[in-house]
């Protein structure tokens, strides 16, 4: 067992780890991470590493950005806490609400404020659910999710997410969830089938799904433009072209988790515009303050408010909130962040560094342990295999994916190893065209020295 800091067994000994083998943390320790500064970070012991996926998908203008600390600051001095409840407000509240309103890529009429992207969709759940009470339709309640689709750990934003460690003993998901298939063509197109065959074939599943479960019980549907945690899946052309008429046709919610796409990500202000999404409702959080601050929102149209203001007419209240709904000084920082993403146009510096950020990703797919390398805008995915012909997966119990991680660190690059062996990048958004070349040379090198301890174990035969 190597020699732990103080810090470490103390870290060890009071804190529970998200996404963690709690009992091999006990052996290992945390990698402690003390400063950041630009794109990069260092740990307790002084080593420097590139920030490969932005914290978790989400510090877009990367460390130490002096506005957003000059926001918090000032904001603290002046309102460091004030709440919304009861009709009180400030005016950083109105202020997110009205920049959000005219970004959003549908017609938003209103904004409810809350912590994270977990809660956000959490709330999108309350919100149809109350929405269709207001309207009589009292049986229309089930949500559409994908496998391996990701919408948080909630009970309910759990219960939407699609993949099975967010479910098993923890009694998900509830009932009201529904999970249709995944768009990995890569994955699970059927043989000789085309991509547009494939999302055909997809969007018929879906329709026999709603025909199955009743229409009149199937409320809303939910997707990321691009998958994050479940494997950055990118969705084929026309596919949610195909999806959203299946929705049209019954009347049904679209919601689009704008979560990781959000803000710049993709080539554009919302993966909904880059993908032809046309939703009723999306979900913001992580970039939507660089996550210098915790901040999520969703926004809703006019028909959603007006039965929102039927209903809460109804009962005398709308009995949902949180204490930090809309802080203040978190709100302050998104404000100057939405500000940041416009005077420095970082959609246009994402669109003017993407293609040289797409171009290493495919190059990598010409590695022998890649299977499959797919980008889009800032975002992108490698899928480990054991055998390149025939898409053979290493056996879990290898860890491939996570010794990748574990070589790019060594190397002083931080990237993240997600189920199936596939490594995520999704660098800060200020990224240039000489750290993109910096990340993907050590990400080669990683590569090179985990195919060579693969061949030392056989563990492609295993």
């Amino acid at each position: 067992m190597p020699s732990l800091s103080n810090a470490a067994v103390r870290d060890i000994e009071t804190v529970i780890h998200p996404y963690t083998n709690l009992d091999a943390f006990r052996g290992t320790g945390p990698m402690i991470i003390e400063r950041g500064e630009g794109i990069h970070v260092w740990d307790a012991d002084g080593r420097k590493y590139i920030e490969g996926l932005a914290g978790l998908w989400c510090t877009s203008l990367g460390y130490n950005e002096p506005e957003l600390i000059e926001a918090a600051t000032q904001q603290l001095k002046q309102l460091p806490f004030s709440h919304v409840f009861g009709g009180k407000s400030h005016e950083r509240a109105a202020e997110l609400a009205e920049k959000l309103k005219a970004s959003a890529p549908h017609k938003a009429s209103k904004v409810l404020f809350c912590g994270s992207g977990s809660e956000a969709n959490d709330q999108q759940v309350k919100l149809v659910w109350y929405y269709n009470n207001a309207l009589g339709r009292t049986k229309k309640k089930k949500f559409i999710s994908r496998l391996r689709g990701y919408h948080g750990v909630t009970v309910a934003s759990a219960s939407l997410t699609g993949l099975t460690p967010n479910h098993r003993d923890f009694d998900l998901p509830l009932d009201f969830a529904r999970h249709t298939d995944c768009p990995h063509y890569y994955r699970y197109a059927e043989p000789g089938e085309t991509e547009d065959e494939f999302t055909t074939r997809l969007a018929a599943n879906l329709e026999k799904m709603i025909l199955e479960e009743d229409p009149d019980t199937v409320a809303a549907f939910i997707a990321e433009p691009i998958m994050g945690a479940g494997g950055v899946v990118i969705p084929p052309e026309g596919y949610f072209q195909k999806i959203q008429a299946v929705l049209d046709k019954y009347d049904i919610y679209m919601i689009a988790d704008e979560v990781i796409c959000g803000f710049g990500r993709t080539g554009n202000m919302f993966g909904s515009q880059t993908f032809g999404i046309k939703p009723d409702s999306i979900s913001v959080a992580k970039a939507l303050s660089s996550a210098y601050v915790p901040i999520a929102a969703v926004t809703v149209g006019e028909d959603m408010y007006q039965a929102m203001i039927d209903e809460s007419k109804k009962l005398g209240t709308f009995g949902h909130g949180f204490t930090y709904t809309a802080h203040p000084v978190a709100a302050a920082v998104a404000v100057k962040t939405l500000e940041i993403y416009e005077k420095r146009n970082i959609v246009g510096h994402v669109r003017a560094v993407a293609p040289r950020f797409e171009e290493r990703i495919r190059r990598l797919g010409e590695h022998s342990l890649v299977g499959h390398a797919r980008a889009k805008g800032l975002l992108g995915a490698i899928e480990l295999v054991a055998d390149k012909e025939t898409k053979r997966s290493f056996d879990a119990k290898a860890g491939v994916g996570a010794a990748v991680q574990k070589t790019a660190e060594k190397h002083g690059l931080i990237l993240r190893a997600l189920g199936g062996d596939i490594v995520a990048f999704c660098p800060p958004l200020i990224v240039k065209d000489t750290d993109i070349d910096d990340i993907f040379d050590r990400t080669e090198t990683a590569l090179n020295e985990t195919e060579a301890w693969i061949a030392k174990e056989g563990l492609r035969d295993a």
